[in-house]
């Protein structure tokens, strides 16, 4: 079987149709179509099968595609092993970050790597951790953010490297009435109303675990996504908000930790199984590795 047949079947597999299988490859869905069915016939087995006006893996078709993983998997260490005959990693590694993991580590993670002759092309997209493995479709390294409760598998054909633990704190507009306290306790904001983020995005897993050790469930009265649009939100009264503590303010805003209760983000380097042997992608996990233990200290 053709490993770019594979690779298709695969697109498949993690984009869910034709057509956007199509677009990421930069083919027409008529090639793509031709090429699955070549491939369904060298398989000798039905690989798909009907859904509505698309199409979705049989039962064959999802355990080729965990031989595909396999081989793809193959096939990265032995680009390792040819790029193992370099004296230093060189290439374009290709990362993805959540918008405030990008404002602390992108542009060190960039100058340092093009330090060892590693280009690195960087993009923001702010996306729940379960998205990872389409998003790996694109990308050689996704940098995520989860619940530090949730200890859950991404996939088991993912590996996944913890760069930081990261606290939330409460942001609190100037003159609030906690404002002087050291620490402030959940039970102690039962009244007020608060700035929250959309579902499935960690701030809002994070708040969904406050309210279930606590028993104290948030009103929350806005949803933006946007940390800096939060500031604002909460100078001008809005509401009060978390934040995380290392992400980077503009706005004279006070923070204050949580007192009784752990509430952080688990930011995590997530690859392809066997893609972070390839030098110049480990090497960009390593520097990601550092960069997150000098924000921390």
């Amino acid at each position: 079987m053709d490993v770019e047949r594979l690779r298709l079947l695969r697109e498949l597999a993690e984009r869910g149709t034709v057509n956007a299988v199509a677009r990421a490859m930069s083919l027409t869905p008529s090639a793509v179509s031709q090429q699955l069915k070549i491939l369904q016939r060298e398989a000798g087995v039905p690989l798909l099968e009907p859904d509505g006006r698309r199409v979705r893996l049989t039962d064959a078709g999802r355990t080729l595609v965990a031989r595909t993983d396999e081989v793809l998997a193959a096939l990265d260490r032995a680009h390792a092993d040819m790029d193992g005959y370099r004296t230093t990693p060189r290439g374009t590694v290709r990362v993805v970050m959540f918008p405030s993991g990008a404002a602390m580590l992108l542009a060190g993670l960039i100058t340092r790597a093009a330090e060892m002759g590693v280009e690195v092309l960087g993009r923001d997209l702010d996306q729940p951790a379960a998205n990872a493995p389409a998003l790996l479709a694109d990308a050689d390294v996704v940098v995520v953010h989860r619940d530090a409760r949730d200890t859950a598998q991404l996939s088991p054909r993912l590996d996944t490297t913890v760069l930081l633990r990261e606290p939330f704190d409460v942001l609190l507009p100037p003159g609030h009435r906690l404002a002087g306290q050291d620490e402030v306790a959940l039970r102690d904001l039962a009244d007020e109303s608060w700035v929250g983020v959309e579902g499935g995005l960690v701030v809002d897993d994070v708040m969904r675990s406050l309210a279930a050790v606590s028993e104290v469930q948030p009103r929350i009265v806005q949803r933006v996504n946007d940390f800096r649009v939060v500031e604002e939100l909460v100078l001008a009264g809005v509401g009060i908000a978390l934040m995380p503590r290392y992400a980077m303010g503009v706005r004279d805003l006070v923070r204050k930790p949580l007192s009784g209760v752990r509430a952080a983000r688990r930011i995590e380097a997530v690859t392809r199984a066997g893609a972070a042997t390839r030098p110049a992608v480990a090497a960009v996990v390593e520097i990601l590795v550092a960069l997150a233990a000098d924000v921390s200290r």
